[in-house]
């Protein structure tokens, strides 16, 4: 029985680890948020490098899991090889799909829909001219529909018109209503897919990495037998933090709640 431990900024990396729930489900699947330092896209690129590849070496010393799953589009483009530098097991980042996108459109203009952080990094750049050749890419970076999932997934109301101004910017420049598919690039969008979809013109398609992600950790993590079968959850931010997010994990299977802060 594997162990994976799947590690997000806050609650939107909970789409990852139910992606692979569903393709392996024998493994444990812990869950870790960074929920001290929430939100990522909104930090800048050396404090995150200062703080992702510690914290994760630290996660993984806590949680001993077989495999890391790095559920965030902005801790992967930025830190991903220097959190593997740290550790001793497979670490498996989470891209934007632009591959996919671009495979899959028709009109040859597909969207972007990502935190500020994400859209600005040169990895996307290199996403674009490695596998969007001879495709328009239009970025929308907000930072409104990551609080908007967070609100969701606590229960809590989100204003339709908070979507909306997310989301319809990016269709109303030069070539946007052309797009018809969107990249969904951080992992909390899928928590608002439907309110997303609603705000988007007719036929345009959402596409996300929760698949893909979730096939390459099967790939690379190694069989083995973990001791304890209840996953766990780790929060950074104290017991304040933890008791604020505890509702929510429990609702996804985790009633097993620690903290970690460094």
């Amino acid at each position: 029985m594997t162990r994976a431990l799947v590690f997000d900024s806050g609650v939107g990396g909970l789409t990852i680890a139910e992606a692979i729930r569903k393709a392996a489900p024998d493994w444990v699947v812990d869950y870790a948020a960074d929920s001290g330092f929430f939100p990522y896209g909104l930090k800048t690129d050396d404090e995150l490098r200062s703080r992702l590849p510690p914290l994760c070496e630290a996660l993984v010393r806590a949680a001993a899991p077989d495999v890391l799953v790095i559920a965030c589009n902005t801790a992967s483009t930025l830190s991903l090889a220097d959190i593997r530098a740290r550790l001793d097991i497979p670490a498996v980042g989470t891209v934007p799909a632009i591959k996919p996108a671009a495979e899959m459109t028709r009109t040859g203009v597909i969207g972007v829909l990502a935190t500020p952080g994400t859209v600005r990094r040169a990895y996307l750049d290199d996403l674009e001219r490695d596998f969007a050749k001879g495709v328009a890419v239009i970025r929308r970076g907000t930072a409104g529909l990551v609080d908007a999932a967070e609100r969701s997934v606590r229960g809590m109301d989100v204003e339709p018109d908070a979507i909306a101004n997310a989301v319809k910017p990016m269709f109303e420049g030069p070539d946007g209503a052309r797009i018809d598919v969107v990249v969904l690039a951080c992992t909390h969008f899928p928590l608002v897919r439907e309110a997303i979809q609603a705000v988007c013109p007719p036929g345009v398609r959402l596409i996300d990495t929760g698949e893909a992600v979730a096939r390459q950790a099967l790939r690379v993590a190694p069989e083995t037998v973990t001791l304890d079968p209840e996953p766990v959850a780790w929060v950074t931010g104290g017991v304040a933090n933890r008791a604020a997010l505890a509702p929510v994990l429990e609702r996804f299977g985790y009633r097993r709640v620690e903290t970690l802060d460094i």
